[in-house]
This record gives C-alpha cells, structure tokens and sequence, in this order.
C-alpha cells in the first residue's frame, strides 16, 4: 500500500521518546488501532481476543504499544498470534502521554489517516471501533468515547470518579474549549491524521508526559475549529477492583494541575514559546 503522507516539515524536530519495535508486519488499512499498555497481563489478552472476535482487522490494523511491562504480556509472538501486526516498546522516559507519542509518530510515519486509541486494561468495550473509525473516514477530526451520552454504558465506575468527570473535568474543559464533552478523562479517541499532524497543535513535545495529551487535545483540537463529536462507549469496571494507573491524593492533584493548565491554554505551542 503506497504510503498516504509524506513526512512533514518540522518531522526532525518531534520529540518522541526512544523506542524499540520488536513486532512490525507492515500497514493494511488506512487507519490502526493504538493500544497503550504496561503489565496488564490477562486483561489485555482479554481486549485482543475481544477485538478478535469482532473482526476489528476489517477497517483497521492494531498496534500495541508497550511502556515497559515485565509481565510477559506482550511477547511479539503471542501477540502476532493474537492479530497484532506492530509492537513499539517504549524505552524513553515518561508515563502515558510518552506511550502516545510514541503511537502517534509511528502512525503517521507509516502513513494512516488516523488513528484509534483504547486502554488496555480491558475496561472498554471495543465493539465502537468500527464507528470511530467509519467517523474518521466521514471527515470528523477528534472521536470522543463517552459511557455517560445516549447508548453510553457505565458498570461499577467508582462514585468519586463519576463525580469529578460529571462535575468538574468535563465541565470546565466543555467551557474552555466551546465543545461540549461529557466524559474527557477516559483514553477510548480516535484522531485524524491532519489534526496531529497540525503544527498549531504540536503533540510531539518533552512536556507531555503523564496524562497531559488527553486534556490537552479535548482543548485545543475544538479551540481550532476541527470537527469533534463524542460516540457511545461502554466502560464497565470489574466489581471490587480499579484497574488505573492513577492513585492516591497526590495523583488525583497531579491531574486537577494538568486539567486546569489545559483550560488555560498553557499548553498551546504559543504558550510555551512565549
């Protein structure tokens, strides 16, 4: 398939972490599916047999993106096995938004015209890729996964949680950036290639390193005019257990900071050269 892009301009100034690819069975289709993942062990099994069963390898190629497990979960050959054609295994420094760009730039250096993202953990129904992916094609931007819209599903997601996403997150980013978002915390999105790939937005920067990328984008991608929408998602928690890499006061802080800086555009390429 001849590639859809040729590398931007300012390609050589992206930051992206290091990273190794131990799995690459080339590009079939015109957008991919970027899964970010670290130690999930059965649960991402679980997602790929999931994705599997729903023939996801129709519309879009799957792509695994490793920040450092040591669980075995991603041997390249069980996960080949598995209907994964890429595995990136990150080996720079930073946490989820250092995953995603390493995604990202692999993505669009491989030439697909946008891309999906879902956790691996395995709280997310899959089922709405095809959607995502059908909006990407139909020329929407930016594809918001949302449990709390029309045909949303919500199972066992804590109360405090569903509070600060209801009441606070969504909320303050629907008025920063004139969208209106119902459910801006979780990573299930999908991307076009011409919104990454807009200097004005700039994804590929050291700054973004923890969660920063999620808050960022639902900003700034509305700010610019981009076509955004969200879809219905189901996410369902496992009873009694909470899968997340987020944790504690200090965590929960961490993400208010980034949240608020968001709204304020102090993330904007503009921002951080002035």
């Amino acid at each position: 398939m001849p590639e859809l892009y040729a590398a931007p301009p300012d390609r050589a100034a992206w930051q992206v972490p290091a990273y190794a690819r131990p799995l690459w069975l080339g590009r079939q289709r015109d957008h991919c599916v970027v899964v970010p993942v670290i130690d999930e062990g059965p649960r991402l099994a679980s997602l790929l047999r999931r994705i599997a069963t729903l023939d996801v390898a129709r519309c879009a190629d799957l792509i695994v993106v490793d920040g450092g497990s040591r669980d075995g979960s991603t041997e390249p050959t069980a996960l080949a096995a598995a209907g994964v054609r890429g595995l990136l295994v990150k080996t720079g420094p930073g946490r989820l938004s250092a995953q995603l760009r390493c995604g990202y730039a692999f993505a669009l250096d491989q030439g697909y015209r946008g891309l999906v993202t879902i956790d691996g953990n395995d709280k997310d129904d899959p089922d709405a890729i095809p959607a995502f992916v059908a909006a990407l094609e139909s020329g929407v931007d930016f594809v918001q996964g949302s449990r709390f819209v029309p045909g949303g599903i919500a199972v066992n997601t804590p109360r405090v949680r569903t509070l600060a996403i209801r009441a606070l997150h969504a909320p303050l980013l629907s008025l920063a950036s004139g969208q209106r978002w119902t459910d801006t915390t979780q990573g299930y999105r999908a991307y076009s290639a011409r919104l990454l790939l807009d200097p004005r937005v700039a994804p590929f920067r050291d700054e973004f390193v923890t969660y920063e990328l999620l808050a960022y984008l639902s900003y700034r991608a509305p700010r610019l005019g981009y076509r955004c929408l969200e879809l219905p998602t189901a996410r369902r928690y496992p009873a009694g257990e909470v899968p997340t890499k987020i944790a504690g006061v200090r965590g929960n802080l961490a993400l208010l900071a980034i949240l608020l800086r968001a709204c304020l555009g102090g993330y904007d390429p503009s921002a951080v050269r002035a």
